[in-house]
């Protein structure tokens, strides 16, 4: 009894349960984590962040006598993630603060902070990726390409020398010809197969009308964060590919990544048009075969810009005119090979159907979400993407 007991103690598996216990953070890095959610919602607005900060502080209490928000601040600008910028009179930078009646100057983030604010979002949203080294995607079309795929197959004409796998090749010439009377023929030869990696080119629209914010529900937020993850994730991962975003509202503009973090939403209507039309002069200007659309919005098409510089704008249901603007730039992007992926954050049944609609006529693709999983969305369809076979 005793020797089937200690064998069933042996393979006996299970779970150990323990009390949590929270990481060890010094007191910056606990409210360095706020801080950065905080800078994020604020759209980098130093002094909102802080004052929301103080007001969390006061509230749980996250600091106290040894460690206060002015030491936290202080520790900020010594680490290089915030700076003081002083004016003088007449507003020109003065970076001492010297020669001007109000010392105390105005307090922004740092490049080093936006690229921090980047990481985070992407570990937020893509946190469950696998790492990998950074380079290109597969297509999975199998020739003359440049990454191998640990497969062999028979010499064709054409392939490369430096392709041909000399010991499979000899021993296949020794089967096939014995090595008493060895020849090597072109029969014996055999390459390793390889795959072309594809570079994409994309852009990403983001709506920033005011709409991202009505209803109570903050939109913008997270349609900004997923952008900073995206391009973290390009930069990081695959630094062959491309990515440039643009906004619109009633009209559309560019925007640098560094500039993310800022972004805001306006007292504007929602001119897709403009938006498809900026995102595909991005993309005839790319020289790569892959190219494509992500647009996340919230709202319908209600403005047009006409041709002598004004406004076309009707907030009331679907404006045909408008729509049938919408329908011919999604065919343009067709002809132009150019998929637009929609992630619509509404479910308005009459928008859902103009979506649909929209999408038929670019053959591309629609997800009708809310805000949670928008992030894991895209990347998903952004990986899908980046593996389609090459035409």
């Amino acid at each position: 009894m005793c020797y089937f007991y200690r064998m069933a103690l042996q393979t006996r598996k299970g779970f150990r349960f323990s009390n949590y216990e929270a990481p060890n953070q010094t007191p910056f890095e606990k409210l360095f984590d706020i801080f950065q959610e905080l800078i994020t919602h604020t759209s980098g607005d130093f002094d909102e962040a802080i004052d929301w900060l103080r007001e969390l502080d006061k509230e749980y209490q996250l600091t106290d006598q040894d460690y206060t928000i002015d030491d936290f601040i202080e520790e900020l600008k010594q680490k290089g993630y915030i700076k003081e910028e002083f004016k003088d009179g007449a507003g020109e930078p003065n970076k001492d603060g010297e020669g001007t009646e109000h010392p105390k100057g105005t307090v922004s983030i740092t490049a080093k902070m936006e690229r921090i604010i980047r990481k985070r979002a992407l570990d937020q949203i893509f946190g469950k990726l696998k790492r990998s080294g950074s380079g290109n995607h597969k297509t999975g079309k199998s020739g003359n390409g440049d990454e191998h795929t640990g497969n062999l197959r028979a010499y064709k004409y054409g392939d490369g020398l430096d392709n041909i796998s000399m010991t499979e090749s000899i021993k296949n010439a020794q089967v096939n010809s014995g090595i008493g009377n060895f020849t090597l023929n072109e029969e014996d030869l055999v390459v390793e197969d390889t795959e072309h990696k594809a570079q994409m080119s994309t852009v990403l629209m983001i709506d920033i009308s005011h709409s991202m914010i009505l209803y109570g529900e903050d939109r913008i937020t997270p349609a900004k964060k997923v952008a900073m993850a995206l391009a973290e994730l390009i930069t990081t991962r695959y630094p062959k590919d491309t990515l440039d975003i643009l906004v619109f509202g009633n009209d559309a503009w560019p925007i640098p990544i560094k500039d993310l973090p800022y972004l805001k939403v306006g007292p504007y209507h929602t001119n897709t048009v403009a938006g498809l039309q900026l995102a595909m002069d991005m993309l005839r200007r790319k020289r790569n075969t892959n190219k494509q659309i992500f647009m996340i919005t919230d709202g319908k098409p209600s403005c047009l810009r006409m041709p002598d510089g004004t406004y076309y704008k009707n907030s009331v249901g679907l404006d045909e005119y408008i729509v049938e603007k919408c329908y011919n730039m999604a065919s343009q992007a067709r002809k132009l090979h150019i998929p637009i992926t929609t992630f619509m954050i509404a479910q308005d049944p009459y928008l859902m159907k103009f979506i649909r609609q929209f999408t038929e006529a670019n053959k591309g693709k629609a997800f009708f979400t809310g805000l949670k999983g928008l992030g894991e969305m895209i990347f998903e369809d952004y990986e899908t993407n980046r593996r389609k076979r090459l035409k």
